[in-house]
């Protein structure tokens, strides 16, 4: 009996130590390749690409799968757990470097405002033209119902304040000037932008059910301001209600209209794919119109600071139109008008 469990011990020792000549007869046959790799990632991690000879940028990919490939080889034969360890560490590393990105922030930035922004709302093409149409329709459709029926108007625009049917030109004419340390014009105007900024997510986000609930969405919000300009149109305080709202409403509906537009872009790939699978197709769309909706919570942002400062300072109609006239002019020359050169937008 010893002597078996002697030789059982001297059987284990015997495969302890050829495992481990395996091992060593291994990492010696490509240690070379390891070590030539870390050092080509650890100049990249560090910045030092320019530092790197041709010779070593052209032999990445190939240094890349041989550190791959020994990792198979190093888990199929049940190598040394640190030997695994290292190459898992180091064909991570280098995965970074073969097919990581290859820009910083900065960067990306200047590529998004200087082209790839209004590159990608001209890519959503028909679609912008669906959103609006719906926002035109939208807005009639409020007008038409109130007008018909003023109970109509608690429905779409609630009862909170004085704005409300019956609201004498005095009362309404009052919500518009003058009230600018009032908390009740501040209120209002933090519930418009929060519920653009909602109306902004949610039609971009239910694009995926065939793009339905995104024009849904977009008819509801705008029958709430044909509701509100009919309502201020029965005291003759049209332009005024409309210099009011321009000052932000020209960035904030526009913002809007760009997110109808990107759910709408959603939607219309996956029920109309064309020759491609419908989740690629859908893929395609949402990177395009995922990018214009990082666009629009920045306008969504600077509808807010035209809200919370124009208000406060403004309190004349044609110089509330002049504002919200030229950044509606800016938008749109800035999508539509100015192209920057293909070597200025893809820096």
């Amino acid at each position: 009996m010893i002597a078996r469990w002697f030789g059982k011990n001297a059987s284990q020792d015997a495969a302890v130590e050829a495992a481990a000549l395996r091992s060593d007869r291994f990492r010696q046959a490509r240690e070379g390749d390891w070590q030539r790799l870390e050092t080509i990632v650890t100049r990249i991690e560090g910045g030092r690409l320019r530092k790197l000879s041709d010779e070593d940028l052209l032999a990445l990919p190939a240094l890349y799968r041989t550190a791959i490939s020994s990792l198979a080889i190093a888990r199929e034969t049940s190598l040394d757990a640190a030997l695994i360890a290292y190459l898992e560490g180091l064909a991570r590393r280098a995965w970074f470097a073969v097919y990581g990105p290859r820009e910083g922030l900065g960067a990306w930035l200047k590529r998004f405002f200087l082209g790839g922004w209004s590159a990608a709302v001209r890519g959503l093409g028909v679609d912008l033209l669906i959103a609006l149409a719906m926002m035109v329709l939208g807005t009639v459709v409020g007008w038409l119902l109130v007008s018909g029926n003023p109970d109509w108007y608690y429905s779409l625009m609630g009862s909170d304040d004085v704005r409300v049917p019956g609201a004498s030109r005095e009362a309404l004419l009052h919500t518009l000037f003058g009230q600018q340390d009032q908390t009740g014009l501040s209120m209002f105007a933090a519930f418009l932008f929060s519920n653009n900024a909602q109306v902004s997510l949610f039609a971009f986000a239910l694009g995926f059910a065939f793009g339905l609930p995104s024009i849904l969405l977009l008819i509801h919000n705008t029958a709430g301001l044909g509701a509100l300009l009919w309502l201020y149109h029965g005291q003759g305080l049209t332009l005024e209600l409309v210099g009011w709202l321009s000052i932000h409403g020209t960035t904030e509906l526009f913002a809007i209209l760009l997110a109808g537009g990107a759910g709408i872009h959603i939607g219309r790939a996956m029920a109309f794919p064309g020759d491609a699978p419908v989740l690629v197709a859908a893929a395609a769309a949402g990177r395009r119109a995922a990018q214009v909706m990082v666009g629009v919570v920045l306008m969504l942002i600077c509808a807010a600071v035209l809200e919370g400062f124009g208000r406060q300072l403004v309190d004349s109609t044609a110089v509330r139109l002049a504002i919200g006239g030229t950044m509606l002019a800016l938008w749109l020359a800035y999508f539509f008008a100015w192209r920057p050169a293909r070597g200025q937008a893809a820096a």
